[in-house]
């Protein structure tokens, strides 16, 4: 599994590659501090992972993020920035992670060991099955809203459309890609990537607005810490 650092300070590339050589096995084959000619670079070279600042020269990296996130072979892309204003932009282009600076050593031991995870096939499926007027629908889980617990059945949610599973939602969290499924209430499991808007809500928690939709998601007293974390917030 190998990676590229673009970021145009030279402090946070050093500080970047310390973690990643002595903890985990993630080859780095580059540094670059613009997107222009890291660019020219995965033209001519497959990488896996791309590290990445937003605020660079010549183009940012949020622009960048978009560019490679058309290659028919997308490296996962982690944004390492200051700037917390991005992140539902970057669900946008499916980054895997979005890293706020000045991060902690824990939060990208995390986001290393997650990556690794995904190099050993651990990564669950982007597709599943399932059941829909007795036949067997396959769908993409990018297309997945969210999902709701009704007693021992779990309620899956697409665009205009629903279906019934009847296990725990605990037991469905389990076939979701852990990087962009989070559970924010004992009763709800949102998509990541489909969040447009979070709503301050009673007791410091927050209420979610969804990609297309009217309904919103709570996010319970539980689970906000780990949210605000995910999120940046």
């Amino acid at each position: 599994m190998n990676c590229i650092i673009i970021d145009d300070e030279y402090p946070s590339i050093q500080e970047l590659k310390y973690f990643i050589s002595n903890f985990s096995d993630i080859k780095i084959d580059g540094e670059f501090e613009d997107a222009l000619t890291a660019l020219d670079y995965l033209q001519k070279n497959s990488v896996d992972i791309v590290f990445l600042d937003i605020s660079m020269p010549k183009i940012n990296g949020m622009e960048f993020g978009k560019i490679i996130n058309n290659f028919d072979k997308k490296p996962k892309i982690v944004f390492i920035t200051a700037y917390k204003e991005y992140a539902i932009e970057a669900f946008e282009v499916h980054a895997f992670d979005y890293i706020l600076k000045p991060y902690s050593q824990d939060r990208i031991l995390n986001t290393l060991k997650n990556l690794e995870k995904c190099n050993n096939n651990s990564c669950i499926s982007k597709k599943i099955t399932l059941w829909k007027n007795e036949k067997l629908v396959v769908i993409n889980t990018s297309d997945i809203l969210y999902c709701e617990a009704k007693e021992r059945t779990t309620i899956v949610y697409i665009k205009n459309d629903n279906f019934i599973v009847k296990e725990s939602i605990s037991n469905f969290l389990k076939k979701l890609p852990q990087v962009q499924f989070f559970r924010t209430h004992r009763s709800f499991i949102v998509n990541l990537d489909k969040i447009v808007e979070i709503i301050p809500w009673f007791n410091n928690t927050f209420i979610l607005r969804l990609k297309g939709i009217d309904s919103k998601i709570p996010v319970s007293r539980n689970n906000v810490h780990k949210f605000k974390e995910i999120m940046n917030i």
